[in-house]
């Protein structure tokens, strides 16, 4: 018998570039479904620490997650002390259901949003994530995942301390040329881990004028 999650799952990878299927997936899910792609968000707590370390409000950095879903991460983080975070999904559906959920985190806010069109002005966050992608995107959406990049980039503070950071699977072959040669910006990957299984990336893009 498949789990609720797996029997959500498109039939093919390109449902997952598709609006249409993350509505119908998180309305048929039930209320307080978790799905994190990849590694728990407690095990990514650390590397938040280290992450943070050199931006000059610490743990009071204004974060942006990047196509939130309904992932756990937001939440520990926020336990742990980061409550300045806005979070954003295209999905009408899921940012309704964890704005309720979350209710009384009233320092965390969730926005009904494109990550390829922020609605925000230039230089607002110290930090802008993005936690998984499921797939490895085909040539057709290069230009796709370069926009996302180019809005993070955006909308990021120009100063000391400030990253983009991209948690994935995918090599860095793959990945870096999302990220590279973006003036005032140095790049630096690495793994993550976990020692067992399969290796993930950490991908950071650090402002470095």
């Amino acid at each position: 018998m498949p789990s609720q999650i797996e029997a959500n799952l498109p039939p093919t990878n390109e449902g997952y570039g598709t609006h249409e299927y993350w509505e119908q997936r998180y309305t048929a899910e039930s209320d307080g479904t978790t799905f994190d792609w990849f590694l728990s968000p407690s095990y990514l707590l650390p590397l938040f620490e280290e992450i943070t370390a050199d931006i000059s409000t610490g743990k009071d950095a204004r974060i942006l997650m990047l196509g939130c879903g309904n992932s756990g991460l937001s939440e520990e983080l926020y336990d742990a002390g980061w409550t300045n975070i806005v979070n954003l999904d295209y999905s009408k559906t899921v940012i309704e259901q964890m704005k309720q959920r979350h209710a009384s985190r009233d320092h965390m806010t969730w926005q009904e949003m494109d990550v390829l069109d922020l609605k925000f002005d230039e230089g607002e966050f110290d930090l802008v994530v993005d936690k998984g992608d499921p797939w490895n995107p085909p040539e057709k959406d290069i230009k796709t995942c370069t926009q996302e990049v180019s809005e993070a980039l955006r909308v990021l503070r120009k100063r000391k301390g400030s990253k983009f950071v991209y948690f994935t699977f995918g090599q860095p072959h793959f990945r870096k040329r999302y990220m590279q040669n973006r003036p005032g910006f140095k790049l630096a990957h690495k793994e993550i881990g976990p020692p067992e299984g399969f290796a993930y990336f950490m991908y950071v893009l650090e402002y470095s004028n």
